[in-house]
């Protein structure tokens, strides 16, 4: 018999340990303790993804003592109930990616690329010559929040406020948060909000070339958003945005440190860079869960689905499966049809993929043109995140 058990040591240093028996011996797993049903197939995941009349995002839809505990943190929520784009479903959700895509277009991520660079190269240029650096705090985690700070339009004075709130609220993304920290939550969300409130009322009255104002815009339009609903994406965009690439370049560093090969082959070829970044997303990816919630009752490979029941799909299981990756377990920086889950699938594809990727890219290119001899530092790394998100809190280098 097989148990998922996320809360023993092991899992957090390598959780494909479990993941691995779970696919091959009860790959639709019911997990007692965590009051959920465990998917590890790619095929399953999939099948989840695309089904949102079947599966719905909205945690309210739970039944159970879990459904009772999201219901009662949703009730006390700072944001009240107000959906956002992570927990809505069609055609709510439809509507409002519909406003949020014509205000977060791709040219505007990609008119982002030039001040990327230009705060990647300051964050570089404040390590010391010839000694050593914590990636963590020196560049992984400073980076994405000033990107996200520019992008709304917030001001450089702001941006360690910033991301203490989004640390906060990231702590809660687990299915079972501590009081304490659910409090402390709350407290980053009301403090984000009253600057909000203020700041988005400046747009209104001066706006600006940033995402709030062409957000506030979007208010005249006829299917416009809310003044609630624009306060839920700039604190969802602030807390996603900055957690999940901050991961996604501690765990691709460490990903290379650990595979050396790999490593020398991109040395050797660094125009292999993007589908190098892509193969850190599969192979340990930033996201490693989403959560679903059955709108009726169904059947998922030989298990019986029941109306409320919880989904958890492990996305960092799926890209492991043999059946869709060859050697699943190698990291291969040349990796081909690399259709990996990391950034979702179906109506909640992130909407931040591509500014995920230029801040990869940008971070990437520079590290290795700074640093061709990175490598591990003396002291030990430590390892942060929650069940749902996997990163690392410091990673020491030597980069002489």
């Amino acid at each position: 018999m097989v148990v998922f058990n996320p809360f023993v040591p092991s899992y957090k240093i390598n959780p494909h340990l479990q993941y691995a028996r779970l696919r091959a011996a009860e790959p639709v797993h019911r997990s007692i303790a965590m009051q959920a049903w465990i998917l590890t197939r790619y095929d399953d995941c999939i099948a989840v993804l695309r089904d949102p009349d079947t599966f719905s995002s909205d945690g309210l839809n739970a039944s159970g003592q879990l459904g009772d505990a999201i219901r009662e943190q949703r009730a006390t929520s700072a944001l009240g109930q107000v959906q956002t784009l992570l927990t809505v479903d069609p055609p709510a959700h439809t509507r409002l990616r519909g406003v949020i895509n014509r205000a977060f277009t791709p040219r505007r991520v990609e008119l982002l690329r030039p001040r990327i660079e230009a705060i990647a190269q300051e964050l570089l240029d404040a390590v010391p010559p010839g000694g050593d650096l914590e990636l963590m705090t020196a560049f992984a985690q400073p980076l994405p929040v000033i990107v996200i700070a520019e992008l709304l339009g917030i001001p450089s004075s702001d941006r360690n406020r910033f991301k203490r709130w989004s640390n906060k609220i990231a702590a809660t993304t687990d299915l079972l948060n501590a009081e304490d920290a659910i409090m402390e939550a709350r407290e980053a969300t009301l403090e984000l909000i009253d600057y909000f409130n203020d700041f988005i009322q400046a747009r209104r009255d001066e706006p600006r070339d940033d995402l709030i104002s062409a957000l506030v815009a979007a208010q005249q339009t006829e299917e416009q958003l809310t003044h609630e609903e624009i306060l839920a994406f700039a604190i969802l965009l602030l807390v996603a945005g900055n957690e999940t690439t901050t991961n996604l370049i501690g765990n691709g560093t460490l990903a290379l440190l650990d595979n050396p090969d790999a490593f020398d082959s991109l040395r050797s070829h660094p125009d292999h860079l993007p589908a190098a970044i892509e193969e850190m997303l599969r192979y340990d990816s930033p996201v490693q869960g989403v959560v679903r919630i059955a709108r009726r009752d169904t059947t998922l490979g030989t298990q019986q689905i029941a109306q409320g029941d919880l989904l958890m799909l492990m996305l960092g299981a799926a890209n492991r499966d043999p059946d869709q990756f060859p050697d699943p377990d190698r990291f291969d920086v040349a990796r081909e049809a690399n259709r990996h889950l990391s950034f979702g699938l179906g109506p909640h594809f992130c909407l931040g993929a591509p500014l995920a990727g230029i801040e990869a890219e940008v971070a990437f290119t520079l590290l290795l043109q700074r640093f061709p001899n990175i490598a591990r530092g003396s002291s030990d790394m430590e390892r942060g995140g929650t069940l749902l998100l996997r990163g690392l809190t410091k990673l020491p280098l030597s980069v002489t």
